[in-house]
């Protein structure tokens, strides 16, 4: 049995851990013996406490001896993204300049979660500064993919959804402005859920009203992800934009029937972002899976006139705000791709602006209009597969050059200005044996309702269960 440990479900070890059928110590230990074994080949945990997580993990069995209450996350391991504080333990952000940052408090999500009862491992790696859905960085290197090590797993959380996927967590936090946690689940074969923005609040942040960066979870199945959610959300007076809904609500059964539920589904987000063919290839017949399942499914997609445009305003805005200074005292120390972005912000009108924000109002309310007319909306995760972990990002996308890191992404960031919750799914894999994500898109704050559709699609396919064979140390 302990072998196995690193491969069972987070909602299966929970409910082990609190019938103390599994002690924590066992659990923890499971999970550092599978990071030993499995990481060299993959290079996603790049900072490691094993001897503060089996600390943590004796204290949590003392907590349950002494009969207190039980913590929804009590005992299960995790690794936190690295551009997540951690209060003594380094947060790098995959940058030079902060290689040996110890940081004097947690962030928000890591202070909920341990107060849930997670016990911290380390931490998982992450493109420098989290640009870009490719992690690779000059501290630690380049995190492969579980299923095919030449290849991405993606970014930015890529290093959680690699640990992940690979069974060296049972759980993964990540973080999503242009499709940092969906591109990875989908690389990897996990689940990663995009929140409604709000839905899970931050702190700190130089900017604590955007909605444009959201926190969110990743699990190997939907129910993990909705279990590590209701750690993750609720309100906090310190976010101004935190939704009230408490996370508890996101911690009831997912089983729901779909029949009678109006889908549609869009390959390329009106021409707006094709696909590879062998994306395309092991999409479509997951649309004959939720006809089976009683939905109703047509091929439509919402006006998305202006969302390209209003995305890279918003999020060149963001990175001058949040990375300006450095570009002033440390040129030399960024990537090239990241002083463009900031120099990119730096270039903004304010007429550039007022655009950018009268265009996501106006597509916010057309979502609103679209989602009178249907239940969910189905789109490829990413436009192409894992590819090349040597490369940048890749340089065509349906026989299209790129031009930038941004150009292949278009299926994951145009939802991001739409203020939607959006879910990868795993839907299957190529004959190469690449994975690929399904992506279900739902109307704003309807986060339950897509956790819903997923769980019902993953447990008609199974596509989730099958896992990597990695080389063992």
């Amino acid at each position: 049995m302990p072998d196995a440990l690193h491969q069972l479900d987070a909602t299966d070890l929970a409910a082990r851990l609190r019938r103390r059928d599994l002690s924590a110590r066992e659990v923890v230990q499971a999970h550092l013996d599978r990071i030993e074994q499995v990481n060299p080949a993959v290079n996603a945990i790049v900072t490691l406490d094993p001897e503060g997580a089996l600390a943590a993990a004796a204290r949590a069995d003392e907590h349950l001896v002494r009969g207190a209450a039980v913590p929804p996350l009590h005992g299960l391991p995790i690794a936190f993204k690295d551009t997540h504080l951690t209060r003594g333990m380094r947060t790098t952000h995959g940058s030079p300049l902060f290689a040996d940052h110890l940081p004097d408090e947690d962030d928000l999500l890591v202070e909920r979660l341990q107060r849930a009862g997670a016990i911290r491992l380390g931490k998982t790696n992450v493109p420098e500064f989290a640009a870009g859905s490719h992690t690779f960085n000059p501290v630690f290197g380049t995190t492969r993919n579980p299923y095919d090590t030449t290849r991405s797993a993606g970014g930015s959380s890529g290093g959680a959804a690699a640990a992940l996927a690979a069974g060296m967590q049972p759980l993964a936090d990540g973080s999503d402005m242009g499709g940092s946690l969906r591109n990875p689940a989908s690389f990897c074969n996990v689940v990663g859920l995009r929140p409604t923005p709000g839905r899970v609040p931050r702190h700190p942040g130089g900017n604590l009203w955007d909605t444009l960066s959201v926190p969110g979870p990743m699990g190997r199945t939907v129910a993990d992800t909705a279990l590590l959610l209701s750690a993750m959300a609720g309100p906090d007076p310190r976010c101004p934009i935190g939704l009230e809904t408490p996370g508890e609500a996101f911690r009831v059964p997912l089983d729901r029937e779909l029949r009678g539920l109006r889908i549609a589904w869009t390959p390329d987000f009106g021409g707006r972002a094709p696909a590879d063919p062998d994306v395309l290839a092991v999409l479509k017949p997951q649309l004959g899976v939720l006809k089976e399942l009683g939905c109703r499914v047509d091929t439509a997609c919402p006006d998305l006139t202006g969302a390209d445009e209003t995305f890279r305003t918003l999020r060149a805005h963001s990175f001058d705000l949040a990375l300006g200074g450095l570009l002033d005292s440390d040129r030399q120390a960024l990537k090239p791709s990241i002083v463009q972005n900031i120099e990119q912000g730096r270039q903004l009108t304010v007429a550039d602006l007022n655009t950018a924000t009268a265009t996501r109002s106006r597509l916010y309310l057309g979502m609103l209009d679209f989602f009178s007319r249907y239940d969910l909306l189905l789109a490829p995760v990413s436009q192409v597969t894992p590819f090349d972990a040597e490369l940048e990002y890749p340089r065509e996308v349906a026989g299209r050059p790129t031009h930038s890191y941004l150009d292949w992404m278009r299926s994951a960031y145009l939802v991001s200005v739409l203020g939607v919750p959006a879910l990868s799914v795993p839907a299957g894999f190529t004959p190469g044996g690449l994975p690929v994500g399904l992506q279900f898109i739902g109307a704003p704050r309807a986060d339950l309702a897509v956790l819903r559709a997923g769980h019902a699609y993953e447990s008609a396919t199974r596509h989730g269960r099958r896992r990597p064979d990695l080389p063992t140390a």
